[in-house]
């Protein structure tokens, strides 16, 4: 991972080169985060991918309900020559979310792009094939969003056992 001052040397560097392209960094317990501008993702990974990061490990989905804005994409570069790992964080609205797709830049992230837009619905523009990889293609709503509702069938027990299913024998 890298330290804390080369955190925030790499979050200078991107801000020199757009301002408004980093909001913040985060480290915590030596895992090091740049909370970017959602518009700005692919420049920035971009960059980071200059400086060795060329390896991306995942990109998976968040929610952080109730919290505004609520949904969260997170990508975890790899610089395996150094082995370290920076992360970059960055958080949508539920009315659009919308971000730009990196499967230009990084092939590997077509699957992981699907399985986040197929379970939050996030849409990644300019993805070459956005369509649900896990649900069924006509099932509605994203089932990891935390006020997805969980359904089931009720639990029986003896003391709703007759008002449930009748008397189990």
């Amino acid at each position: 991972m890298p330290d804390a001052t080369e955190l925030e040397l790499t979050a200078q560097e991107l801000r020199d080169a757009n301002r408004d392209s980093i909001l913040d960094t985060e480290f915590h317990r030596g895992r090091a985060t740049l909370v970017a501008d959602p518009p700005q993702i692919r420049p920035i990974l971009e960059h980071l991918k200059t400086k060795g990061y060329t390896f991306l490990a995942s990109v998976h989905g968040v929610d952080y309900y109730p919290h505004e804005p609520r949904l969260g994409v997170l990508y975890e570069l790899l610089d395996r020559r150094r082995v370290e790992r920076i992360s970059v964080k960055a958080r949508l609205h539920t009315e659009d979310p919308r971000i730009d797709s990196v499967v230009e830049l990084f092939p590997s992230a077509e699957f992981q792009e699907r399985e986040t837009y197929d379970m939050f619905g996030v849409v990644f523009e300019g993805h070459p094939d956005l369509r649900r990889i896990l649900m069924p293609e006509d099932y509605e709503g994203f089932p990891q969003r935390r006020d997805f509702p969980v359904g089931g069938e009720p639990i029986l027990f003896t003391y709703n056992e007759e008002q449930s299913y009748g008397k189990y024998v």
